[in-house]
Parts: structure tokens; C-alpha cells; sequence
């Protein structure tokens, strides 16, 4: 069991003002109240991290801390929660950082092609990849949590058994990966993963290039009998606080916080795994789902395809006066 970091303010006679927006019905005896704002729907993983971290944060200050949650963009959208929680709008917040290009040029690294084995893997690396580069990106804010979703996998309604099939497919695809998708001849469409049902049902799009558990949390394994599970991009996502808030709090609180940091990252990286992993065979039970893995020429033609993009980052962030080979060879260093 967890032992509870005491927090010996309340009733103690010292105040302590409420870090967040009070909402009506707060009790006023001392209890710190701060807003979380997301934008994935409540099920999604993304949004399942958030619940564990309230939790955990809730029970190891006694309650001196108290967490409202806001998943679906219910506070913020998806575009707007970094700024919101500089502004104040939302006390913290839960991100993408690929949903901003050029704005994170550290974090940016993570979603090239490194080929992770799984979300647990990336999202350690990440989180020794910020605390490590302390980057400008997040001067801001106070981070405190970072992770990443599991490796992208081609979903399609037509089979893919090797590299070859993927010639002209036009499949839905976001960030890195869409760049991905296009250098081995596919044809990437943007769109929002709600409107990818549609899109596949009216054969706009031919199958979807994402994390796997969306094959059973959107129901795509109704859609996409077929995986080509490549490993590919995964995307990275961070949990930021507003920088004076975070600073106010007693020392006891941020002590809280601050010991979760790779904890959390690990947890979320090994939950959404197997969350994964359940998808995948939900998917094979309901949907006779039929998954093929690439042979080693493909996965030796990926890497290859994979290698003007790592030069390509090099070249941009290096015109920005951050060390972009040093980045790469942490993250490099980290894996398995």
C-alpha cells in the first residue's frame, strides 16, 4: 500500500487559498480545488491516465487536494488547452503535442519512426527525454506527467500483407505519421478520428493508421477486418499545470506531484498496452480480425524510409539552436 504523504494544513489554523476555480458547493475549509481539462471522450485512454492520476493525487494528500475533471473538451478543446492553462482557464491540462507543429520541438522527436516495441517503452523514454532537456517548449508551465500512445498499426479494409499493398491506399493519417504514410506510397487523408467510420463506409478512406485500441473503443474492427501492425509513430501527449498555481501549492502537495512524474508514465504506457492487447483479441472474437506483421525486408525497408526524416529534423530543429543530435541519441540510448 501507498504511503500517504501527510499534508498537515488543514484545520491547522493556517488558509489556504483554492488554487483552482471554486466551484459553488466547495467546502471552505481549507481544501485546494483545482480544474483538469482534456479533450478525448471519457472512455479513451487518454482520459483513463487522468481518473488514475486524480485518484492517486486525491489519496496521497488526504484529501488536502481535490481534482475536477473535465474529459471531451467539456472546458477546453484540443487545440486550446496549453494556452488555457497559461492563461488560467483550466489549472491543468492534457495534451498533444503533435496537435501544435513546430511549437515542441523537443517533444517533436518522439514521433518520428523510432520503432518502439510498445507505449510503456516511449512514454519512460519521454519522460527522461523532457525531465533530461528541460526544454524552453515548456518554460511556462509546470509539467507533470508526460506519455505516449502505443505504436501505430495500418487498420484497412483491404488486406495488407506487405509493404507493396500499401501503394496509393488512401488511409486516414495525422502528424509523423501521415509523413510516414506518404514516403511508402500511400495516399494520407486527414480527418478527425470521429468521422473515419463514415469515411470508411463510404470508401473515402480504406483503413486508418493508429494505436490498435481504437480497433474496439470506436468499434474500427467493424469496419477493419485487417492490421498491419508495423509499429509505427506514436504520439505524444503531456500534462501540464499553470506555472503560479503549481508554485503556490505547499511544499507537501508538490512533493505529491512531483514523485508521480515517471510513475505515471510508466502506468499509463502499460495500461494502454494492454488495453491494446484486449482490443486486438476483442477485434479477433467479434470481427475475425486477421493481423499480419512485416517480414524483416519490410521492416528493413521502414527503417530505410524512416532515415531522410531523421536528417530532415536534424535540419530544422538545428536551425533553431537546439542540439537535435543530442535528443536523438538519448532516445536511441533508451531503447530496448
Amino acid at each position: 500500500m501507498k504511503k500517504l504523504i501527510p499534508v498537515l494544513l488543514i484545520g491547522s489554523g493556517i488558509g489556504i487559498v483554492g488554487c483552482g476555480r471554486q466551484p459553488s458547493g466547495t467546502p471552505t475549509d481549507g481544501t485546494i480545488t483545482l480544474n483538469y481539462a482534456n479533450f478525448p471522450p471519457s472512455a479513451t485512454f487518454p482520459c483513463v491516465q487522468m481518473e488514475r492520476w486524480k485518484q492517486e493525487v486525491e489519496t496521497r494528500t488526504g484529501g488536502a487536494l481535490k481534482i475536477n475533471t473535465f474529459p471531451g473538451g467539456t472546458l477546453l478543446g484540443a487545440k486550446d488547452i496549453f494556452d488555457g492553462v497559461i492563461a488560467g482557464t483550466a489549472d491543468i491540462g492534457n495534451f498533444a503535442m503533435s496537435y501544435q507543429p513546430g511549437r515542441f520541438p523537443v517533444s517533436e522527436a518522439m514521433d518520428l519512426p523510432h520503432f518502439f516495441p510498445d507505449a510503456k517503452n516511449a512514454s519512460r523514454i519521454l519522460a527522461g527525454l523532457i525531465e533530461r532537456f528541460k526544454p524552453d517548449e515548456f518554460k511556462q508551465v509546470k509539467v507533470l506527467a508526460v506519455f505516449t500512445c502505443p505504436p501505430a498499426m495500418v487498420m484497412s479494409s483491404k488486406e495488407i500483407k506487405t509493404l507493396e499493398d500499401l501503394k496509393n491506399l488512401p488511409l486516414r493519417s495525422s502528424g509523423t505519421g501521415a509523413e510516414v504514410m506518404k514516403r511508402l506510397g500511400a495516399a494520407p487523408v486527414a480527418m478527425p478520428q470521429s468521422d473515419v467510420p463514415d469515411a470508411l463506409q463510404k470508401g473515402v478512406v480504406k483503413g486508418n493508421v493508429s494505436s490498435g485500441e481504437v480497433l474496439k473503443d470506436m468499434n474500427y474492427a467493424a469496419y477493419c477486418p485487417f492490421v498491419y501492425k508495423a509499429d509505427l509513430c506514436v504520439i505524444s501527449f503531456a500534462v501540464v499545470m499553470n506555472k503560479a498555481k503549481y508554485e503556490a501549492l505547499p511544499e507537501a502537495i508538490k512533493q505529491v506531484l512531483d514523485g508521480l512524474y515517471h510513475e505515471h508514465a510508466e502506468w499509463t504506457g502499460a495500461y494502454v498496452d494492454q488495453h491494446v492487447q484486449a482490443a486486438l483479441d476483442w477485434s479477433r472474437e467479434q470481427h475475425a480480425l486477421v493481423i499480419h506483421e512485416p517480414t524483416e525486408a519490410d521492416r528493413a525497408a521502414l527503417r530505410a524510409t524512416a532515415q531522410p526524416m531523421f536528417a530532415d529534423y536534424v535540419s530544422r530543429i538545428g536551425a533553431k539552436g537546439i542540439d537535435a543530435e543530442a535528443i536523438l541519441e538519448y532516445i536511441r540510448g533508451q531503447l530496448p
